[in-house]
């Protein structure tokens, strides 16, 4: 994170450590569990470039090979891994799966699977025809994850979902908004990653940030959201914001200059 804000929020430093939920931590763009030894990332979008191209914006293909450094750094950290819960959008295009789709994901469920016992693979909206590929790999496509102890509910979050699970749950994680947030000092502008934790029908809501390259994401202050669980007042929400392999816990949203 550039110095000059670091100097100014000192609050990031005396609350680094902050967890966003009991037993968890902030690794990288996932949520690591390491008392269930199980890592939660989401919205990777493989494939994102060559949608890009066929509309004739040109992208540098670079977006897997972060990502995948990404994992390999993260996978360092935790070692041996019980659980990899993917919350969607592990592909990008709605409708088909490209060539560039079929060697990124399958590239990355072989990787994931070097380092963990069991991948969760759940359904995101860009996700409808992921199945072929999760079946290569001799994986399923689910729409929910769900631990009992915990009563933590995994989710996309582009939808609501009913059940006893979802009434029952403590805690829900969810992606799809790609959270981020900008901080200001005088006149230089900086949008930065972000994990957030606030609430939703008295539960815990944590919303993942993109773990993919291409942009910071949505200014969840500014900017329009789509995922009907933060369609509300978000000032009271907290944030972890993300620079390079470190994160800071920034308060409330509403705290944010």
């Amino acid at each position: 994170m550039p110095v000059v804000f670091l100097m100014k929020f000192e609050q990031a430093f005396i609350m680094k450590e902050k967890q966003i939920l009991p037993n968890s931590e902030v690794l990288g763009l996932s949520l690591w569990f390491p008392k269930l030894k199980l890592l939660a990332i989401a919205d990777l979008h493989f494939g994102m470039e060559g949608e890009f191209q066929k509309k004739g914006i040109l992208l540098p293909e670079f977006n897997f090979k972060e990502t995948m450094q990404g994992m390999q750094e993260v996978f360092e950290k935790t070692g041996k891994v019980e659980k990899i819960v993917i919350c969607g959008d592990l592909k990008h295009e709605f409708g088909t799966i490209s060539q560039q789709e079929w060697k990124e994901v399958i590239d990355f469920l072989r990787l994931a699977q070097k380092h963990c016992k069991k991948i969760i693979l759940l359904k995101g909206n860009h996700d409808n025809i992921l199945g072929p590929l999760a079946n290569w790999e001799g994986l399923k496509v689910q729409e929910s994850f769900w631990i009992e102890k915990e009563k933590i509910l995994f989710l996309h979050g582009d939808k609501i979902p009913n059940g006893e699970k979802f009434k029952k749950a403590k805690a829900l994680i969810i992606g799809h908004e790609h959270p981020a947030v900008t901080l200001r000092d005088g006149a230089k502008v900086e949008k930065f990653k972000a994990f957030l934790k606030g609430k939703f029908k008295g539960k815990n809501l944590i919303v993942l940030p993109s773990f993919n390259s291409f942009s910071e994401g949505t200014d969840v202050l500014k900017e329009e959201l789509l995922s009907p669980f933060l369609q509300q007042n978000l000032e009271e929400f907290e944030a972890w914001v993300l620079e390079g392999k470190d994160s800071y816990y920034f308060g409330k949203l509403k705290n944010l200059p």
